[in-house]
């Protein structure tokens, strides 16, 4: 019964050891990624445990580690800034909206598993994934820009200066909305506005201030304008601090694989500062201790107004962590040589993202790196995944006051090499090897994932991409069928191999059309320009022997030809029409309506044998033949 649900304990040492180490991977990166969205470390460590246990007791891939990810937490931190700023920069007031946000991109996640939308992430083309992937990688990198050099807007006075008149007007225009609210508003009389306004303090216009800089400060734009500002108020303990877990990260690797060089780093430079530095610098914040609170808030402050504007922000990213999950899911099946089950999977990504959420904690996806080491330490099966979350448990319930010593510069120089590690480098190294089509649509999925959006940017990389394809579809289609040209020109090209002397036989009087490949909507316009410039004939033959596929507009195109052609007296008749092409030609009533079951030959020897008794009387002369 166990194995039915995907659990397997005849390899239970390998599955507590694969866990183990997958969730010491995770750890850092837990914090690092909760630190960088904006809701805390402990949000990040929150979502690792929910995520990683559910995930894995639920979902399709057995293998599979769970948890915050790059892409999922780049998109979490413009969420959150976005909620955070509608609420005037109170992240208490905006986290039930923040959290009902990532609720609802795991129920989405949930339907879309139910829906078996899972099976189609096979189509997303390489170029998409690779700058998605690359941008991922420059966000990070460019966000952790000023968090490395230990600046932190909303502590720079002179910057926050600038915002306390707009701080001003936000507030005043803060008591007017709240006087509308409560029908107490007088055009002809401000004497409740004036007296509310002289009750705003210097400590709250300062507060406001802090929040309007922040959010300008956000996103990678913010980073860009910040950066240089940040280049002269640089805190260089910070900066080393952070650039010694840079170091540290890629240098252990060089003396031993078997311990994750991100967690020596971690705890090296962590202890080091706490021991050398005492309270001079700054660290990741206060995790809550004992067992993470269930936010009731998500369901008590819960209304339709409140949670409507941001409906597509969670479908975006519950799509988001499906592209995420099953690349993974695909990586894990190649290193354990076998098959996941992608709508489950979705499922189960489902259920961790939504009770993760239910307990503060950002949402995630599958996360390849520690799916790598799951595997490559002995994980077989979901125990080990469960193991994970279990473990980051523990680590909260026990280690939380020590973990909140950890400098909030070590998690940006863990971040900075996950950022460097996400990029594609395989694609950009062919950059200039690769199709100029395909090269442009990673660089531009790149371009508008870093400056717009990542659910924009896959979306306009896969409309892009789906043009391009079709456009190169229907050339080729183009190529192997007869072009638009006179029938004399067709003269000297080759038949068919089974059409022997038929062109020879009745000349000009056939005109034998060979389709070679799919008839879609990218090709329909050119068959009807073909059609449309062919000369005088008796019979239109069209092949179909190699047409595996025949869409909507394939048919109203050859609809369209046909009755241009008879409008003309020309016979039409078809040769080997099988498969979905006749299935849908017989439900588009093309076949018979148009043309008659006794006009559609099983092959082409059939419709020989036709010619023969329809043309006897007819003189012979130089064939017409497209190919």
């Amino acid at each position: 019964m166990f194995k039915k649900f995907g659990f397997d304990f005849s390899n239970v040492s390998g599955d507590l050891f694969g866990g183990i180490t997958a969730g010491i991977v995770a750890l850092p990166l837990a914090l690092a990624f909760g630190l960088q969205s904006g809701l805390g470390a402990a949000a990040g460590l929150y979502g690792a445990i929910f995520i990683s246990f559910f995930a894995a007791l639920f979902g399709g891939t057995r293998t599979q580690i769970s948890g915050p990810t790059a892409p999922m937490t780049a998109v979490s931190m413009v969420v959150i800034a976005g909620i955070v700023a509608a609420h005037n920069g109170d992240l208490s007031l905006a986290l039930p909206a923040i959290l009902t946000v990532f609720l609802l991109a795991g129920l989405f996640q949930i339907g879309f598993g139910l829906i078996r939308l899972g099976q189609y992430i096979k189509y997303i083309p390489y170029p998409v994934v690779s700058g998605f992937m690359t941008g991922i990688g420059v966000i990070i990198l460019v966000t952790q820009a000023l968090p490395l050099m230990g600046y932190y807007p909303k502590e720079d006075t002179s910057y926050v200066q600038e915002y306390v008149a707009e701080a001003e007007e936000s507030i005043l225009e803060k008591i007017l909305r709240e006087e509308a609210d409560e029908g107490i508003l007088v055009l002809e009389d401000f004497e409740e506005t004036i007296k509310r306004s002289s009750e705003i303090t210097p400590e709250a216009i300062n507060k406001e201030a802090q929040a309007l800089a922040g959010n300008d400060a956000a996103g990678v734009i913010g980073a860009i304008r910040c950066f240089l500002r940040a280049m002269l108020n640089v805190n260089w303990v910070d900066v080393t601090l952070a650039m010694l877990t840079i170091f540290i990260i890629y240098a252990f690797k060089y003396v031993t694989r078997a311990v994750p060089s991100t967690l020596v780093a971690l705890l090296a430079v962590s202890l080091g500062a706490y021991f050398l530095l005492g309270d001079s610098y700054r660290t990741i914040g206060i995790i809550p201790k004992g067992f993470p609170e269930i936010r009731l808030d998500v369901f008590t402050k819960f209304s339709f107004m409140m949670v409507y504007p941001y409906i597509m922000t969670a479908a975006s990213l519950a799509a988001l962590g499906l592209i995420d999950s099953l690349l993974t899911s695909i990586v894990a099946d190649n290193l354990t040589k076998t098959r996941h089950q992608p709508n489950q999977e979705l499922i189960g990504q489902g259920i961790g993202n939504s009770i993760a959420a239910l307990f503060g904690g950002i949402p995630g996806a599958g996360a390849t790196i520690r799916t790598v080491v799951n595997i490559k330490s002995g994980g077989h099966s979901k125990l080990s995944g469960m193991i994970s979350g279990i473990l980051l448990l523990v680590v909260l319930l026990l280690l939380g006051p020590l973990a909140e010593k950890i400098p909030a510069a070590v998690l940006a120089g863990i971040l900075v090499t996950v950022g460097i590690g996400v990029m594609d480098y395989k694609g950009l190294k062919h950059i200039r090897q690769a199709p100029v089509t395909e090269v442009l649509v990673m660089v531009l999925v790149l371009g508008l994932t870093v400056f717009v959006g990542l659910i924009e940017a896959v979306a306009v990389g896969l409309i892009l991409s789906c043009i391009l394809f079709m456009k190169h579809i229907s050339d080729v289609v183009d190529v192997r069928t007869d072009q638009a040209a006179p029938l004399k020109e067709f003269k000297t090209e080759m038949p068919w191999i089974d059409e022997g002397d038929v062109a020879n036989r009745y000349g000009d009087q056939i005109y034998i059309k060979h389709l070679d490949g799919p008839l879609f909507f990218g090709f329909a316009s050119r068959f009807q320009e073909i059609v449309s410039n062919l000369p005088e004939m008796e019979v239109f033959v069209i092949r179909m022997d190699r047409v595996p596929y025949i869409d909507q507009s394939g048919v109203y195109s050859m609809d369209e030809a046909i009755q241009d052609l008879r409008k003309r007296g020309v016979k039409v008749v078809f040769t080997d029409v099988h498969g979905q092409p006749l299935d849908l030609l017989e439900r588009l009533k093309i076949i018979p309506g148009l043309v008659s079951r006794e006009d559609c030959f099983t092959d082409f020897n059939d419709c020989c044998i036709w010619l023969k008794g329809h043309l006897k009387d007819k003189p012979a002369s130089p064939s017409a033949s497209d190919e």
